[in-house]
């Protein structure tokens, strides 16, 4: 996180200097040769990351996150909520730990850009007038909102003053800098339950029944040349046995080049 970030108005998060690098097909192919390199599984870096946090995953956008978060500004370090309504970094956590209960906030969305966050003692954020930020507003207000703003796979707090959240030499949490540097990138960490739709393998042309793939299939390939749906009428008996021995694709190829009308039939 070593990039600098440009000045920042409205909450939009600029990249300063930054350029995509081409990788070197030499380079890689030394790296794989001299074993620095290691193919990993797609997926396997998050999951060893979420591990490491005692399973509380990274939240890369904004429709992900939860209604229970752990902020990390340094690694395996939070922050954390006091009781006299400060806001301050916590003790560093071990690998494989997760967060303390004082570090972890209820989040509020309060539209599609904005949040507020409440702490354990049910109060929430705010900005003061001297831009320290503290946990002590029994409401939400212009200066209890905060903007996530993800670019690149980073992320930065902006408060109502277009300043990004951060923490000062004695740990307290402030918001100071229009431009957001190593000290403003944070991470927004959850352990909230993420289901995996059990349709995401399935090609869209595929879901429902077996007479609606077929259907879907009919609309991508055929020419419509006279502007008429031609499916083919023989029982859709077929295409159910068709599913079960794993030749569905065939069969209604099959069915299609019988009717004449795919534009990739004989």
């Amino acid at each position: 996180m070593a990039d600098s970030y440009a000045m920042v108005k409205g909450g939009k998060l600029n990249l300063k200097g930054h350029k995509d690098k081409k990788s070197k097909k030499h380079k890689s192919h030394k790296r794989k040769h001299d074993g620095s390199s290691v193919d990993k599984v797609p997926g396997s870096e998050e999951k060893e990351d979420t591990f490491n946090h005692g399973g509380w995953w990274e939240v890369k956008k904004f429709e992900d996150i939860a209604a229970n978060v752990a902020i990390e500004f340094k690694d395996h370090t939070y922050i954390t909520a006091l009781d006299n309504g400060g806001l301050a970094l916590g003790s560093r956590r071990d690998q494989g730990e997760g967060p303390d209960p004082a570090e972890v906030f209820t989040t509020i969305k309060i539209n599609d850009s904005k949040v507020a966050f409440k702490s354990g003692y049910g109060k929430y954020w705010g900005l003061e007038a001297d831009s320290k930020v503290v946990s002590i507003a029994e409401a939400m207000g212009t200066r209890e909102q905060f903007e996530p703003v993800f670019q690149d796979g980073k992320l930065a707090l902006s408060g109502c003053n277009n300043c990004f959240l951060s923490y000062n030499e004695d740990g307290n949490i402030v918001c100071e800098s229009r431009t957001a540097g190593p000290n403003e990138m944070l991470r927004l960490r959850s352990n909230a339950a993420r289901e995996k739709d059990p349709l995401e393998d399935v090609p869209k042309e595929d879901r429902g029944s077996v007479r609606q793939a077929e259907i879907n299939y009919v609309k991508k390939f055929q020419s419509f040349q006279d502007r008429r749906l031609r499916v083919s009428e023989v029982d859709k008996s077929q295409l159910k046995k068709a599913k079960k021995e794993g030749d569905l694709h065939e069969v209604m190829l099959d069915r299609r080049e019988k009717m004449k009308a795919d534009r990739y039939c004989k």
